[in-house]
């Protein structure tokens, strides 16, 4: 299927007319003819008949010029850059803003590149991207959602795609039309500091939560799905994060993030590719971007891992090959830096062959944030010389043209921001909706949850008043930022909100009188980090707050534990709800914790959590991942041999729920297939009452993981079954 990108875009607006050159105006074009004389400046002619006559005018310079992605920061000094390296595109890394960051301000710098763009003799519109990974997170003032991870705990499909379709409209409202997003990788370890960008460890549910690419791409923008193939998977070094140990920061190496999938091909297949083949096949994602990671397959022996970036076999033969990807591949930020070059061991930087090796391993854009001239000289001189086939230039540039084209570029390059798109009620109560529903309820003893709206509630905990910390990375910062970084609503705003006949009383460090208090509410977990620095055993972010230099963990931060103990000990009912962006270990030896949520990283919307905690919406959410007994049970996974995880993958109690006589549900939904799934909710409650009562055979966690990975999969009769066997001994 072709998607159609096209979308109306306003023309230029008198903000933007004064800033176009006299050369960005319509004018003559080759040969003195008039420019809507070219064909490929025809609308009414299909795509491949423009693309194919807009290739045959160009020059090999202004080709490589297409392929060539340069940082903002690279050329917003002097926009004429744009023109004079004949740049394809322009991206914002994370935290790479205009000043002011506001909408018209975007709009205003992405019109003064674009202007730039088109006063070039062709006149091809330049494609600018940005990393909205959950939500337009560069801008101020922006809908911010739960992050990918806690996307996967909701299990509402539709929802990713309303998560999308909001994420659109806010990047079209600053004029960027693509997102290097979404993340479909599948996340196999969460000592790995992406892993909340990932839907979850189940390969199944990654790609039932792709809607997300449907939410972006019906409204005008361009979706990339990330990072080919592999990353969610590499292996932990153990070593590596040994080694970390008492050295400086910024002499610290990552232990698990851009290393290496050790793995059969057959896994692969089944783990890694399986949702890009989904994103492709059912979504048309329209670019690819290759993981850091490498990929070494024990079919062959281990010892010999390709970097992604330069993989002909899975880039070319496999992407663009067998599974018919038709789009264009971009490089991740400065990716083929990092290829080894036996001719320049020594370089860290770029050379020809790393230049060489990408191109030929069949990557059509490469994101060069400040290189973008060296980039340009070196791939001119590989074709020069006749290391680089003019016909693999030319497959590139159709790539990347045949975007532009459908996505309307040529017609309508220039925007005018639309007020009220940006952080409106509308988009905010998606996002509300996205938060409540990601809630996962851990344990529910007596039924604490939800609470009266009424009372003397105290609540604890650094995260509870941190809209910083519950947004997390990617979120005006490349790592995120620690306080009130963002509008919105924190958890204790949307307590006060949700429940305004209480009495609250709120201590971050749990220092004030609890006496009086009928509950508890203690909200702890992680502050913020991205890539890299949020391994677990890898470097500090020196450059960062120091909120944000803590060491990362698995098991809850000892200042937080301590917080939960006192509020816990003192407290009858005792809630506490976990911010964080996987899994934390926390020590309750005496069982003083009532209620426990994983209430992952919210974003924006702390009304949302409210929500559910006060039964305004029931907690639906189960686990995208599984939540291990100990820190060193990590890495475990649905399928796994010994699976012993302290809650299963799936697993999560519902509120708000009648309860269900498990044999008469049975026999009145049976022969209803559009039943099916309200049948295996059923018997998942009944499966987690025998949990919890002590009723359940030894082998439930497995059980019930299997059966939420048959569901996930379509297979809900065999989850079904499966969730039968776990409601009795």
């Amino acid at each position: 299927m072709r998607r159609s990108f096209t979308i109306a875009l306003v023309s230029v607006s008198a903000l933007t007319a004064s800033l176009l050159p006299a050369a960005a105006a319509p004018a003559e074009a080759l040969d003195g003819a008039p420019a809507a004389a070219l064909p490929y400046l025809d609308p009414g002619r299909p795509v491949e008949q423009r693309v194919a006559d807009l290739l045959g005018r160009m020059t090999i310079e202004e080709k490589v010029g297409q392929m060539t992605q340069a940082e903002r920061a690279a050329v917003a000094a002097d926009p004429t850059l744009v023109a004079r390296w004949r740049l394809g595109s322009v991206l914002s890394g994370g935290g790479s803003v205009p000043t002011p960051n506001t909408p018209a301000a975007w709009v205003e710098m992405v019109n003064s590149f674009q202007a730039q763009a088109l006063s070039t003799r062709l006149k091809i519109p330049m494609l600018y991207g940005i990393d909205a990974v959950h939500g337009h997170g560069n801008v101020d003032g922006a809908t911010i959602f739960p992050h990918n991870v806690g996307l996967g705990a909701t299990r509402d499909p539709a929802l990713a795609a309303e998560a999308g379709r909001v994420t659109a409209e806010e990047m079209r409202a600053t004029g960027i039309p693509w997102d290097f997003a979404p993340c479909v990788c599948v996340s196999r370890d969460e000592r790995w500091g992406r892993s909340y960008e990932s839907f979850g460890e189940d390969p199944a549910l990654v790609e039932r939560m792709s809607t997300v690419i449907d939410g972006l791409q019906d409204n005008g923008v361009l979706a990339t799905v990330k990072h080919y193939a592999g990353d969610g998977d590499t292996r932990y070094d153990q070593a590596v994060a040994d080694a970390n140990e008492g050295k400086p920061w910024y002499d610290q190496k990552y232990p698990i993030d851009q290393g290496v999938t050790v793995t059969s091909r057959r896994d692969f297949a089944r783990i890694d590719l399986a949702p890009y083949d989904n994103a492709l096949r059912h979504h048309d994602a329209a670019v690819v971007m290759p993981s850091f990671s490498s990929v070494d397959f024990t079919d062959d022996g281990v010892g010999n891992p390709v970097k992604m970036h330069a993989n002909r076999e899975l880039v070319t033969r496999e992407l663009k090959g067998r599974l018919g990807f038709d789009g264009f591949v971009v490089s991740d930020w400065e990716g083929i830096h990092q290829l080894p070059d036996p001719a320049e061991p020594g370089n860290t930087g770029l050379t020809a062959g790393k230049v060489r090796a990408g191109v030929n391993a069949g990557i059509d854009m490469f994101m060069e944030p400040n290189t973008a001239s060296q980039f340009e000289d070196l791939l001119l001189a590989e074709v020069a010389a006749g290391r680089v086939a003019r016909s693999r230039i030319d497959d590139a540039v159709s790539r990347i043209l045949r975007r532009k084209f459908e996505l309307g570029l040529f017609e309508h390059p220039y925007v005018a921001t639309a007020p009220g798109e940006i952080g409106g009620a509308e988009h905010r109560a998606v996002a509300r909706r996205a938060a409540a529903e990601s809630q996962v309820l851990l344990a529910n003893s007596g039924r604490t949850l939800p609470l009266r709206p009424a009372g003397n509630v105290y609540v604890a905990g650094r995260n509870a008043d941190n809209i910083g910390n519950q947004a997390g990375g990617w979120t005006i910062q490349w790592q995120g930022d620690s306080g009130d970084t963002i509008p919105g609503t924190t958890i204790l705003e949307g307590i006060q909100e949700v429940a305004p006949g209480a009495t609250v009383t709120y201590s971050a460090d749990a220092s004030a009188p609890t006496a009086g208090a009928d509950v508890g509410i203690v909200v702890v977990g992680e502050t913020p980090y991205a890539e890299g620095y949020g391994d677990v055993g890898g470097p500090e972010c020196g450059f960062c707050a120091p909120a944000l230099q803590e060491e990362k963990s698995l098991t809850l931060q000892p200042a937080d534990q301590a917080v939960v103990d006192k509020v816990c000990a003192a407290i009858a009912t005792c809630v506490v709800l976990v911010v964080s962006g996987r899994p934390q270990v926390i020590s309750d030896p005496r069982h003083r914790i009532d209620a426990l949520v994983a209430s992952w990283l919210p974003g924006s919307e702390g009304g949302g959590v409210a929500d559910v905690l006060f039964g305004r919406r029931p907690f639906t959410g189960r686990l995208p991942v599984s939540w291990p007994a100990r820190a060193d049970q990590v890495p475990v996974n649905v399928g796994d041999r010994d699976y012993r995880p302290l809650y299963p993958y799936g697993w999560g109690l519902r509120t708000g729920q009648p309860r269900h006589d498990l044999a008469a549900t049975e026999r009145r939904l049976r022969v209803a297939r559009s039943g099916v799934e309200d049948l295996v909710a059923v018997a998942r409650d009944a499966a987690q009452e025998a949990v919890v009562g002590g009723r359940a055979p030894t082998s439930w966690p497995s059980l019930i993981a299997d059966a939420e990975h048959q569901l996930m999969a379509g297979h809900p009769l065999a989850a079904w079954a499966l969730l039968l066997r776990a409601t009795h001994r």
